[in-house]
């Protein structure tokens, strides 16, 4: 391959750019919710250090998609099954971090391989199969937007609604408990929205790459900032930023739309963590 097959598999669509962006639209509404939720709840992940459980997650999410995809069932309704049974297991069984990463670590050899196992039974489109690993700009359809977006509406509302007892459990759990907060059934809630949104996931970036929505932009906020409402702020905006742009990127051309978010979500937390490594210098050289 030379630079010009490069050249046009990143932007040979851009003459056509106003037509394609029209035909991807439910993609960006999907993707900017995706952004915005994705980007709250990945703080809560963060600070109950859990990046390893939403990789799990997202195999077991790619399993019942790659289900639903080889018996002709919905996908976006396959991939949340999948999502919700790993999340449910693993904030039912996995109390403790060293519980919880033994459960990750077998559901998700378990997931792949049974997500592997569907797709090499599955003899339709190799685009569909494709977009579940990696991710596809049109592979959110008219009639599964709205699904997207409710979810994303449900798990919104829903971690508004506990978000004061997850965050006293997310920072302190010991002392959350002492307090009367029920500290398992708010991490086995937080567990099945992680679930939800994660399976809205899947549809975007695909499996194998959904911690750059959900984890990254999360990672670079807590690098510049430290308030309690400047941190979740950031990191949703910094989710929508990345989902939307590199949707909007990925237009221009006819590569996946996962290589666009993945690199603006990583040069958003370099460039934070940079800004963060410099302040700290900063404020060790006035000290």
């Amino acid at each position: 391959m030379n630079w010009s097959d490069v050249w046009n598999a990143m932007f040979g669509g851009i003459a056509d750019y106003g037509d394609i962006l029209a035909l991807v639209s439910n993609s960006v509404w999907a993707g900017a919710v995706l952004g915005l939720v994705g980007g709250l709840i990945g703080v809560f992940v963060m600070q109950r250090d859990m990046a390893f459980a939403v990789h799990g997650i997202s195999e077991l999410s790619f399993a019942g998609a790659a289900a639903a995809l080889l018996f002709g069932f919905d996908v976006v309704t396959g991939s949340i099954v999948g999502s919700l049974i790993a999340a449910g297991l693993i904030g039912w069984l996995g109390a403790r971090a060293r519980e919880r990463n033994s459960i990750i670590g077998v559901l998700m050899p378990f997931g792949l391989g049974l997500g592997i196992l569907f797709l090499s039974l599955y003899s339709g489109r190799s685009a569909n199969r494709f977009s579940l690993l990696t991710g596809q700009i049109v592979s959110v359809q008219s009639d599964q937007l709205g699904w997207l977006i409710g979810i994303g509406a449900v798990v919104l509302v829903a971690l508004l609604l506990i978000w004061r007892p997850l965050r006293f459990d997310s920072l302190d759990p010991q002392a959350a408990a002492a307090r009367g907060v029920p500290t398992r059934w708010v991490s086995f809630a937080f567990m099945l929205l992680l679930g939800l949104i994660v399976a809205v996931a899947v549809h975007i970036i695909g499996a194998l790459l959904v911690l750059a929505l959900v984890v990254t932009p999360a990672a670079a906020a807590m690098r510049v900032a430290s308030g309690p409402l400047s941190v979740p702020l950031l990191a949703a905006v910094f989710g929508v930023f990345s989902a939307v742009g590199g949707i909007l990127l990925a237009v221009a051309g006819t590569l996946p739309v996962s290589p666009y978010i993945t690199t603006i979500s990583f040069v958003l937390y370099l460039v934070c963590r940079g800004i963060g490594a410099r302040r700290d210098r900063a404020t060790r050289s006035d000290a």
